[in-house]
Parts: C-alpha cells; structure tokens; sequence
C-alpha cells in the first residue's frame, strides 16, 4: 500500500507541473561558416486543448571550413525568437517558458 502511495504522489507532481506542447517543425540550416537549429512548438490551454499560439525557437554555431573539414563552435543558447532576452540549455526547456510567458502550458 505504501509503494502505491508513492507511485501516486510521484505521478501527481509529474502531471501537475507538466507543460504540453506539440512540435509544429524542427529544421536545421546553413553549413560552411553557420548552423542554425529551429523548432516551432504550438502551446496547450489548461484543459490540454490545442491553442492557435505558436514559439519560435532558435540556436546557432558559428563554422569555419568547407565540406569535412568544417569544424564548429559549441551551439549557442536556444532562444524564443519574439522575445530573445532569455536563453534556455534546452528547446524543451525554451518552450515551456515561452508557453508560459503567454498563459498557456
């Protein structure tokens, strides 16, 4: 009884603090001097319907060299196109927070 207890806490506090998302795209850009990496994400309401809010997420390296011998800087914070002050680790983490910055999960 006890492990079960458990199990439900934990499982409360992971759905209770989730945020949800769907993936709209996720490309990447550019090779000899410049990478870019790009996901959209559109943004769930409270009750885990779609919403029509859409971010845009971006990153970037920056490249020297062509085809092999290319060779790239480590990739620069992700960050929320419309509202690049901030910088996340992450996409997923860049999603949340945009998501959240417009009331949505």
């Amino acid at each position: 009884m006890k492990k079960i207890f458990i199990v439900f806490v934990v499982l409360f506090a992971t759905i209770g603090n989730a945020f949800s998302y769907q993936v709209l795209s996720t490309k990447e850009f550019g090779k000899d001097d410049a990478k870019n990496q790009n996901v959209i994400v559109k943004c769930t309401t409270d009750t885990g319907k779609l919403s029509d809010e859409t971010c845009s997420l971006r990153r970037y390296v920056k490249c020297n060299g062509k085809d092999k011998r290319t060779k790239c800087d480590s990739w620069q914070p992700w960050r929320d196109l419309r509202d690049p002050s901030g910088t996340y680790a992450d996409w997923k983490s860049a999603a949340s927070a945009c998501c959240k910055k417009k009331g949505l999960r």
